[in-house]
């Protein structure tokens, strides 16, 4: 009888080891297929999001010959940052300058950010000047 209990014993011990590294194993291999579906996911996202950008900034450029853009493509340069264009409006046509805007190009669902947003305010409440500055070489 005792010999038969240290058999159930180490069969019950061997069963238990077994079901915790089937456990274990089936956990890592849970794991891993989440990481994998969550890798892909995070991938989709950056493509959709370099997508995104590189569709502004095509827009960006093209902009200016674009329908109803707000001032002649002759009067606006390129800046980038902290706001797309500034245009001279008048300029092309009369070598006057008539106004002078500041123009930002915005797609889809993007919004200002928060420079964006500081100049749009400065600008706004006229807080604009022009300096003429002469370096001393």
């Amino acid at each position: 009888m005792h010999d038969f209990l240290t058999i159930n014993h180490l069969v019950l011990i061997l069963v238990t080891v077994a079901v915790f590294l089937a456990g274990v194993f089936l956990g890592r291999l849970i794991q891993k297929l989440k990481d994998l579906s969550l890798l892909k996911k995070q991938r989709n996202d950056a493509v959709k999001k370099s997508r995104a950008v590189i569709g502004g900034q095509v827009a960006e450029q093209l902009a200016p010959y674009l329908p109803e853009f707000p001032c002649n493509p002759g009067d606006v340069c390129f800046l980038g940052k902290p706001v797309d264009f500034i245009g001279f409006t008048g300029l092309t046509e009369s070598d006057e300058i008539h106004e002078v805007m500041f123009i930002e190009v915005k797609t889809g669902q993007s919004k200002l950010n928060g420079h964006e947003k500081q100049l749009k305010d400065a600008i706004q409440k006229g807080r604009v000047r022009y300096v003429e500055y002469n370096p001393c070489l």
